[in-house]
C-alpha cells in the first residue's frame, strides 16, 4: 500500500493534512487515514474514569501511547470500508450523505479510480456562494 502522493505536494506547500487516500500497488483505493483515526488509535481505554485514577501519571502514559504509534502501519488503523462518490454526483446527495454518515471528506472515484476529493468544507462554501448569488 502506498499513501496518496498529494501529501508529500501538500506539506511542500504548508497545507494542513487532517486525511489520506491509501490505495494499493494498482492504484486502487483501499482505505482513508484520518486524524480520528489515529487519535482513536491512541485513546487510552480508561479515558472516561481519568479524574478518578489518582495513581495515574499522565506525561508517562502519553508517551507510552506515543510509542505504540511507532510501531503501526497504515493498514492497521485505516478505515477500510471508504464512500466514494461518482463526478457527477449532485451536492445535495453530498451534503446527504456527510450529515448522515458523519463524513468530512469523500473520494470521488471514475472507473475504479479517485480522481478527486470533496471536503465539507467545499460543499458548505459552494452552498453558501450558490445563496449569495
Amino acid at each position: 500500500m502506498q499513501l496518496n502522493p498529494k501529501f508529500t505536494a501538500s506539506r511542500e506547500e504548508g497545507k494542513k493534512i487532517f486525511g489520506l487516500i491509501v490505495v494499493d500497488d494498482a492504484d486502487q483505493l483501499v482505505g482513508m487515514l484520518s486524524m480520528y483515526d489515529i487519535l482513536l488509535f491512541v485513546q487510552p481505554k480508561h479515558m472516561k474514569i481519568w479524574g478518578e485514577m489518582e495513581d495515574l501519571e499522565p506525561d508517562r502514559l502519553f508517551d507510552d501511547l506515543l510509542g505504540k504509534v511507532k510501531g503501526i502501519q497504515v493498514g492497521d488503523i485505516m478505515t477500510t470500508e471508504v464512500v466514494t462518490i461518482g463526478p457527477e454526483t449532485h451536492i445535495l446527495s453530498i451534503s446527504d450523505l456527510m450529515i448522515n454518515k458523519h463524513i468530512r471528506r469523500l473520494p470521488v472515484s471514475e472507473d475504479g479510480r479517485i480522481i478527486g476529493m470533496v471536503f465539507m468544507s467545499d460543499v458548505f462554501y459552494h452552498m453558501l456562494t450558490q445563496f449569495l448569488h
